[in-house]
């Protein structure tokens, strides 16, 4: 059994999803990010970069125990692990791949900032809030492009979906009107009324909390407790 470790946020619905997908069992263990369970010396072992999601996995290549930080790192080693939903070769697979990394590298970071400067700064900054909405509407737009004649952003449903759904589905939490990305909000549909997805937002949905975070949440997510070595 698959240990995974989440809090309540996108990058750990995107394993969600696909160890619903899969069919493997897992068991999950709730690192609260905002009382600073991320920073302890067990978790840490695990994942040296003090984020989640992250997994062990008892059984791993060799047969030995292996543990994995970095949500795309995991969808690309649960797909091989199960041959599901990654081509095994070709030019399906590097188009599954760059559309995940597509993710990883610009919608994840582009749309976390859109989502700090407009809802958790303590100092409202135009241009930061500007400049990321913006950025947010581009990325909205590239992906609406490549879905005009695909249901799946890669073709085939795969990780790479798995891991753009959880962020793009939230279309009024990224500043961005549906109606202009119609290719988005089908896919995003289509997406989401699978039951694998509908099972892992039961697992990894909304957050416990709810309102404005208080000073402890402030300090471990943002303030300098994040810096401090260890």
């Amino acid at each position: 059994m698959i240990d995974f470790y989440i809090w309540y946020t996108s990058n750990a619905r995107k394993v969600a999803i696909m160890l619903e997908e899969t069919g493997l069992e897992y068991k999950t263990h709730v690192i609260d990010i905002g009382r600073g369970d991320q920073f302890t010396p067990e978790f840490l072992a695990i994942s040296p970069n003090n984020k989640i999601p992250a997994i062990v996995d008892p059984h791993g290549p060799d047969g030995t125990p292996i543990a994995l930080f970095e949500s795309g790192a995991i969808l690309i080693y649960l797909a091989e692990q199960t041959g599901m939903y990654l081509p095994a070769s070709g030019s399906a697979r590097h188009d599954v791949m760059q559309w995940l990394m597509f993710q990883m590298g610009g919608v994840g970071p582009m749309f976390g900032q859109y989502n700090h400067f407009h809802n958790y700064a303590r100092e409202k900054i135009p241009y930061a809030m500007e400049r990321y909405k913006k950025e947010s509407h581009r990325l909205y737009q590239v992906m609406d492009k490549a879905l005009e004649a695909r249901d799946y952003i890669a073709g085939d449903y795969s990780i790479a979906d798995m891991a753009l759904w959880p962020w793009a589905h939230n279309f009024a939490g990224r500043g961005q009107d549906a109606d202009e990305v119609p290719n988005v909000r089908g896919w995003a549909e289509r997406v989401g009324a699978r039951d694998a997805v509908k099972r892992a937002m039961q697992q990894v949905g909304a957050s416990p909390r709810s309102g404005p975070i208080d000073k402890e949440h402030w300090e471990n997510m943002y303030g300098e407790t994040q810096y401090v070595s260890r």
